[in-house]
């Protein structure tokens, strides 16, 4: 059962996935980073670091450096176009999202260091607003901040913990949103798994970019 705890447009299903589904999407994850490794996002203009590591699975993946935000079908270091979307994240998007159109892009974002974070910002990059994000938490549980429209309004905050999926589309999908601070060493999730030796926490979000 879903819960609209951060307003109209939001749905938060605690404990989605249990740990043989955490596991075995981690395992997918895995064989898809070693097509489409990690890489370090960089701020547009300033080309600053993010304090993250990102990478991407499906037809388009999402992109920050020097140049801007994007989307493209290939990994801009390797030049090899992204590694398909498991079928289980379709069939999550399926029962989840209510949309009929799949997701074009899921955004793999992992936190390796206790001070890893995400400013507010707003997802805008994507054509298809009436598709909503639907994000995923692995590993590490951390602080999630939600606002309005205005990044300057209001916000309240949510503890996402693994297996968690949240969800805003409607009313809710331009709202300004970000990730505080991570709770590090909180779960063992993804230290048990040789890619991700020293823990931390990956979130996934899928998106439909074009059109429905």
């Amino acid at each position: 059962m879903s819960h609209n705890i951060l307003g109209s447009g939001t749905h938060y299903y605690p404990e989605y996935w249990g740990s043989a589904a955490q596991n075995q999407i981690l395992h997918e994850i895995t064989n898809a980073l070693a097509v489409a490794p990690l890489f370090q996002p960089r701020m547009p203009r300033s080309n600053q670091p993010w304090s993250i590591r990102m990478s991407n699975m499906g037809s388009l993946g999402w992109v920050s450096d020097k140049n801007g935000y994007r989307y493209q079908p290939h990994h801009p270091e390797t030049m090899a176009p992204w590694p398909a979307i498991p079928q289980s994240l379709h069939d999550l998007w399926a029962a989840v999202s209510g949309c009929s159109a799949p997701p074009e892009c899921c955004l793999i974002n992992y936190y390796d260091k206790p001070r890893s974070k995400m400013g507010l910002h707003q997802d805008r990059d994507e054509v298809a607003f009436e598709a909503p994000v639907v994000s995923v938490s692995l590993g590490d549980s951390a602080v999630f901040r939600m606002g309005g429209a205005q990044r300057r309004g209001p916000t309240q905050s949510l503890k996402l913990h693994s297996g968690d999926v949240f969800i805003f589309g409607g009313p809710a999908r331009l709202n300004f949103h970000g990730l505080d601070r991570l709770l590090h060493g909180s779960s063992q999730l993804l230290s048990q798994h040789d890619a991700f030796a020293d823990g931390g926490r990956i979130n996934l979000t899928l998106r439909r970019v074009s059109p429905i």
